[in-house]
């Protein structure tokens, strides 16, 4: 459900206003959370499943150097929030470790309720790169690895940033405003949609595509690593000025709520290597990790979100 806030924001620029339209339909009136035709992804056999965040099913065919032909799958969710409602919000996972990269589960920690054995989360201070505005695919890497030893008995949830915004593999200008000073207003996305930023589509393909070829070495390193049923996925696509309907407009990014194809279609690449694990629960681990909420809302704007 929708707050008032984020209702009158969307009135207040007619590219929200397209975007709130569709999002009605595809919720059905904001009577779904989530995309109920979706995978759950808890139902789905695996020992590790690597998540590619914002990783259409198209690029990854086109681009992915991994080992096997990957299937299709449909995700709960248009962008990671969602996504995450729809895949642990109120659950009981105490058999599962999450690595992630992205901050969205702690932002929505509270609404969420989820119960993993560990949360590892790599956006922290000690995995966020200054430089770049992100998290590099090799600190996320190391983590997963660390996690992997420390946890030989829990299913391993590893969330990679990549290919997401910001494009850490293109020499490119356009994007990188969020090295200076994060944007305050609109998101990099929106921008794009209304207009305020105009950048040919291609470009911004190639510099997400860059994105992907960038963090596949490490998705590979971890293939050779583990053993077990390992999959790798994607929380959700990302449109690059694709139209969308029923309310006919132009669309950048990943906008939550809006469920066509290039969004909710995702790959779903299957890698078995040895013996499965034994996998058992286990009470939580240890205490949530904390850190200042203007942490929190620094690295969201870092990756485009508002």
């Amino acid at each position: 459900m929708y707050s008032l806030f984020e209702i009158r924001r969307a009135l207040a620029n007619p590219a929200r206003i397209g975007l709130e339209c569709n999002r009605l339909y595809y919720r059905r009136g904001y009577q779904r959370d989530y995309n109920l035709d979706g995978v759950d992804i808890f139902a789905e056999e695996w020992d590790t499943l690597i998540i590619l965040d914002a990783c259409r099913y198209d690029l990854f065919t086109k681009r992915s150097t991994l080992p096997g032909e990957p299937e299709v799958r449909y995700s709960r969710g248009s962008g990671t929030a969602e996504f995450l409602r729809g895949n642990v919000a109120n659950r009981d996972l105490r058999d599962t470790v999450y690595v992630t990269a992205n901050p969205q589960l702690y932002r929505y920690r509270d609404d969420f309720k989820a119960r993993f054995h560990d949360v590892i989360h790599v956006w922290m201070e000690d995995g966020w790169d200054e430089h770049y505005g992100t998290v590099l695919p090799e600190t996320t890497t190391q983590y997963a690895l660390d996690a992997a030893e420390r946890y030989p008995d829990k299913r391993l949830l590893v969330h990679y940033l990549q290919p997401h915004y910001p494009f850490i593999g293109a020499d490119t200008e356009f994007d990188k405003g969020h090295l200076e000073a994060p944007d305050k207003g609109d998101s990099f996305w929106l921008r794009l949609t209304s207009g305020e930023l105009a950048v040919a589509p291609e470009v911004v393909w190639d510099a997400y595509a860059k994105n992907l070829d960038f963090v596949l070495p490490y998705v590979k390193s971890l293939l050779e690593e583990f053993e077990g049923r390992t999959v790798v996925t994607s929380d959700h696509g990302n449109l690059i000025n694709e139209r969308v309907f029923p309310i006919p407009m132009r669309v950048w990014g990943h906008p939550k709520g809006i469920h066509v194809e290039h969004l909710i279609k995702v790959p779903w690449l299957v890698s078995e290597a040895g013996t499965r694990k034994t996998i058992t629960a286990g009470d939580p681990a240890r205490a949530e990790q904390t850190v200042d909420e203007e942490v929190v809302t620094d690295r969201l704007e870092s990756l485009g979100y508002v």
